[in-house]
Parts: structure tokens; C-alpha cells; sequence
């Protein structure tokens, strides 16, 4: 790859210019894109569910943990009983909020699914040195009621499924899968600033790079 072009300070900032109003364009289509999203209409989530989680059984109204909000990322299944967890997925939750805070400040929880039993997810959570919260939908139908497959039948793909409870009702707002979770995936949102960006182009397929994060030889 060709490096770029080297100018002076002053005719790079004449070639920035143009790109940072197309930047400032681009800013204003997403908070019109953020407000048609919010303005959506919702379905009512009628089944109670019942999720495994470190502190018991929980059901979905439960897990909102008094909130008005709830986020869930649907993980991956393993591609085997007793196979590893997904990279992609793996990699999509090191990218979430470390200090969940932010987000119970904003009456928002968080939960990450993946209907195996509890114990697998929970030493694969502690390997990652995950902070957020893990359930487990096994034995239930949320995974297949929520998540996502490309061709019926298929394998199902990751995504994000956004809860709003008023009162005791819970009803689904929003849902996205695959590349539509690029959004919350900071690691990516970092190398689209630089000159290589995310540098998948050329490869077999595009995680061919990734890996657990404790597995990079650098």
C-alpha cells in the first residue's frame, strides 16, 4: 500500500477541510438516524423467560435490575458441545464498557446471553476478565425468540436486542445483528481514524486476525 502523499502542515489542513464537513454532515445523519431509531414503535415481550445467572434464576423483568432500560448482546453458541466460545463475540465484549456506571447512571443495564450452561460461560467470562454481567438463556426459547439466523435453520448470528420496562411490562424497542453491532465495537471505531484502518481487506475472511485477547504474540 502506498503511503499518502506528504504536504505541508498548511496544505494538509486545506485537504482536512473538506473531509471535516463531510464529517460534521455525516454527525448530524446519525443523530437523525438516533432519533428515528428512538422514535420506532415497540411490541410487548409477553413470556417471562428465565435465566441462569450467577446470583440464581432470573427472569427478563429481572434482570433489568430495577432499571428502565436493559441492553442484551446475544453470544454466539459454540460450534460444538464443549467447542470454544466465538472470537468475534469475545471480541465485541472486551469492548464493552469496563465501568458500567456510565450506563446505570442513564437507568440502563447491560447483560451479555449465551444459552450454555452458566459454569461454561462463567470460567470463560473470568478467563476474559470480563466485568459485565453473564446469563445464560438455556432451556428457554430467548435465543431463538431474539436472536438472528441469515437462513432459516442456520446457525445464529450475534446481536443486540434493547428492553424498556414500565412497570412490571416489558416490551422490545430496537434489535440489530452482525454488522449493525459495529456501532458499540470501539476497538473498530479507533482504526477507522487511521491510515491502514482495519486492515481486513486482504484476508481469507474478515476476523482471519482476530484472537482472545490473551492469545496476540504482541
Amino acid at each position: 500500500m502506498a503511503l499518502p502523499e506528504v504536504v505541508s502542515r498548511d496544505e494538509w489542513f486545506a485537504a482536512r477541510l473538506p473531509l471535516l464537513a463531510k464529517e460534521k454532515e455525516h454527525s448530524r445523519a446519525r443523530d437523525a438516524l438516533h432519533a428515528e431509531r428512538q422514535s420506532l414503535p415497540m411490541f410487548r415481550v409477553d413470556k417471562d423467560y428465565g435465566f441462569d445467572t450467577p446470583e440464581g434464576k432470573r427472569s427478563l423483568l429481572e434482570l433489568f435490575d430495577g432499571r428502565r432500560q436493559l441492553i442484551i448482546y446475544h453470544f454466539m453458541l459454540p460450534s460444538n458441545t464443549g467447542g470454544s466460545f466465538c472470537v468475534g463475540c469475545s471480541f465485541w465484549v472486551d469492548n464493552m464498557p469496563h465501568h458500567l456506571e456510565h450506563l446505570h447512571a442513564r437507568d440502563t443495564s447491560l447483560a451479555v446471553d449465551c444459552p450454555v450452561p452458566l459454569a461454561d460461560f462463567v470460567a470463560h467470562k473470568e478467563r476474559m476478565g470480563w466485568t459485565v454481567p453473564v446469563v445464560s438463556s438455556h432451556g428457554s426459547s430467548f435465543y431463538d425468540d431474539f436472536n438472528f439466523e441469515l437462513v432459516p435453520g442456520a446457525t445464529k448470528i450475534p446481536g443486540i436486542s434493547v428492553f424498556l420496562r414500565d412497570d412490571d411490562e416489558v416490551y422490545c424497542t430496537y434489535s440489530t445483528a452482525f454488522r449493525g453491532t459495529d456501532l458499540v465495537n470501539n476497538t473498530y471505531n479507533y482504526l477507522d481514524l487511521t491510515f491502514l484502518g482495519r486492515q481486513e481487506a486482504d484476508l481469507p475472511f474478515k476476523w482471519a486476525w482476530l484472537r482472545y485477547h490473551d492469545q496476540y504474540e504482541n
